[in-house]
């Protein structure tokens, strides 16, 4: 069994960052609750630094290293939110943030990056090249290597989220997180089940982009395949730590499809007047579709971030 965190490393990192990672707000609607037919408390991660929860794993990552550690920087690869989370981390704590993004990274999240101070070496559109790239670029520089989810101080950091709604509503029936590489959902699951263990502990992942229910049900990692959705936050296949964790903790993900996430991402948009990206639509998409409905529940949503694209709205391009 990979040693995984538990609810202290959590606690830690909650404390670690809480200087410096918003406490986000927990938001209701009372239209979405009769919608869905059930109890809805959404914990805001699209109002986090850089606009995602992927702030809270990177600050506490960055924030938890040595000194001597430290001193020379930290690298990923990345071309999304923990490109930007790292960077500007990094920035806070005063050390070089080495980002190897694809070439094809559109301009704007080059730009993202490059303005919160990350050092961005550019490679080919594939995972080999990342990958040799950030090897080059950790030889050359000594930064330590952060990886986006499989990473203990990464989960710590990201199950702050849970930590803090379930500070807050403290008789929830059951929370929720979408499900990628699997940081977020390991982190939540992890704190959700030590603060309160009757509760149950759900995943939502797009339909075009499975591979985490068919690894559940399969009993091992089935690496994603060409995955096709409009939630290009979850493309990402789980890896040995956070498959660990969910396999324990996660009683069931469910699918989305691609025209609930925009049903769902509308919705909030609408009800709530709020902005999320569709990775962050994709739970309320799930419990919209093919969720537990029917029964008078209190569930948390994890909305994951807000970062997209203002003039290519899923909304418009259907039109």
């Amino acid at each position: 069994m990979t040693n995984i965190p538990g609810i202290s490393d959590i606690r830690e990192a909650a404390a670690r960052i809480a200087p410096l990672a918003h406490r986000t707000p927990v938001l209701t609607s009372l239209a979405i609750n009769e919608i869905c037919g059930m109890q809805l408390f959404f914990k805001c991660e699209n109002l986090q630094k850089v606009g995602a929860f992927k702030f809270r794993g990177a600050c506490n990552a960055v924030m938890s290293l040595g000194e001597a550690e430290a001193a020379a920087g930290v690298a990923t690869h990345s071309s999304g939110n923990h490109a930007q989370a790292l960077a500007l981390a990094a920035r806070m704590r005063g050390i070089p943030a080495h980002i190897v993004m694809p070439e094809t990274s559109p301009k704007i999240k080059q730009k993202a990056v490059a303005g919160y101070g990350g050092r961005i070496t550019l490679c080919k559109p594939t995972l080999q090249a990342r990958e040799e790239t950030l090897e080059q670029v950790v030889a050359e520089t000594g930064a330590t290597f952060i990886h986006p989810f499989n990473n203990d101080r990464i989960i710590a950091g990201q199950g702050t989220a849970a930590l803090e709604l379930l500070e807050e509503i403290t008789d929830l029936d059951a929370i929720i997180a979408p499900v990628g590489g699997g940081g977020l959902m390991s982190g939540t699951a992890i704190a959700a089940k030590a603060l309160a263990p009757d509760i149950s502990v759900w995943g939502a992942e797009p339909a075009g982009a499975d591979d985490a229910i068919r690894s559940l049900a399969a009993g091992r990692i089935i690496p994603s395949q060409n995955p096709r959705t409009i939630a290009d936050g979850l493309l990402t296949s789980l890896a040995d730590k956070t498959f660990a964790i969910i396999s324990r903790h996660v009683e069931r993900i469910y699918p989305a499809s691609d025209e609930a996430i925009v049903r769902a991402m509308r919705l909030i948009w609408e009800r709530m007047k709020i902005i999320v990206e569709p990775s962050g639509a994709v739970p309320l998409a799930a419990l919209l579709e093919k969720g537990p409905g029917g029964k008078a529940q209190k569930v948390g949503i994890i909305i994951s971030g807000g970062n997209l694209d203002l003039d290519r709205l899923p909304w418009q391009e259907s039109q």
